[in-house]
């Protein structure tokens, strides 16, 4: 059952995007849409304390949901606009799913895990954010709807999967945590068919981006 967005929610939000814009962490439009995604709904209703920290959070399947200063940086990274299609590789809890929708994508999310897969897509779909959801292995990406203006992966890869830069439309960005253990966040633009620019913005910690296994 979905849980109600109260005054007391509202207001849990309202700190955390304060503390998030104190930091610096995020632009505007980010900002706004994180405070409007109830981000205690995709945790467990005892939880609550835990929904607006800035930390991260198991939600099952060894996955984590990423702690909002992530998401915001990660977003922030992308420069999201209106109406471009963007490729999630990742959807886990589908926090970062529905932060997208709100700044006005259209998402495409993919997920290997059938569990979280399945919760998310029935979680998104009462909450009325509306993405296309498919069950399979990131590194493979969604060729049928490529290309897309914006990628977005949210798991730690070892390197950038050439199938994915094969789905960058030109003049698009990609945003992917790179290494092994701790990993750097790196932003891929693509200049032309055949030039990508690729600049890394500060080391993370994301659990691993699993390759042929669904």
């Amino acid at each position: 059952m979905l849980q109600p967005d109260t005054f007391q929610h509202k207001g849990l939000r309202q700190q955390l995007v304060n503390e998030l814009r104190a930091h610096g962490l995020a632009a505007d439009d980010v900002l706004a849409a994180i405070g409007r995604v109830p981000r205690h709904c995709f945790f467990d209703s005892g939880f609550l304390r835990f929904a607006y920290s800035d930390k991260a959070f198991p939600i099952g399947a060894g996955q984590t949901i990423s702690r909002p200063s992530t998401v915001a940086f990660q977003t922030s990274l992308l420069r999201v606009e209106p109406q471009q299609r963007v490729l999630e590789v990742g959807t886990g809890s589908g926090y970062q799913t529905a932060v997208l929708i709100e700044m006005g994508a259209q998402v495409y999310t993919i997920e290997r895990q059938r569990e979280l897969f399945l919760r998310a897509q029935t979680l998104l779909g009462q909450m009325r954010y509306r993405a296309h959801f498919a069950y399979g292995d990131g590194h493979k990406g969604l060729p049928s709807y490529a290309p897309y203006q914006r990628i977005l992966v949210t798991a730690g890869a070892a390197d950038i999967p050439p199938v994915l830069l094969e789905q960058l439309d030109v003049g698009g960005r990609m945003v992917i945590p790179v290494g092994q253990g701790s990993q750097q966040m790196t932003l891929v633009e693509r200049i032309s068919p055949t030039e990508v620019r690729v600049s890394t913005h500060g080391s993370f910690e994301f659990v691993p981006m699993l390759q042929g296994r669904v």
